[in-house]
């Protein structure tokens, strides 16, 4: 219940502001964690449509991707993140993925 009732919460925060990325994240983390793992994807893909710099939702779609056998998206997922956090100097968020996606091989 607990799980609901932060996903109510967070739905209101994104209501009130459609921009934070962080709470786009964070609801897509719950949704996760109540097994609902596509309804996570769907929302972290929209987020890094709506902001492609926020790095940590490339991490977390290759790992939810490769935890449903979905290989070839997990890698694109790490590969599209490692860029974005290449590109903004995040060295040890690329140094994850790129582990990440080592490891998938």
């Amino acid at each position: 219940m607990a799980n609901l009732q932060r996903i109510e919460k967070l739905k209101e925060f994104l209501a009130a502001d459609p921009n934070d990325s962080f709470t786009r994240y964070a609801l897509a983390l719950e949704y996760h964690g109540l097994g609902e793992s596509q309804r996570a994807l769907d929302a972290l893909v929209e987020l890094t449509r709506i902001d492609p710099r926020y790095v940590p939702a490339y991490h977390q779609l290759g790992h939810i991707a490769a935890a449903l056998n979905r290989m070839d998206e997990a890698r694109e997922h790490f590969r599209r993140g490692i860029e974005a956090a290449s590109a903004q100097g995040d060295a040890h968020a690329a140094k994850e993925m790129q582990e990440a996606l080592e490891d998938l091989h």
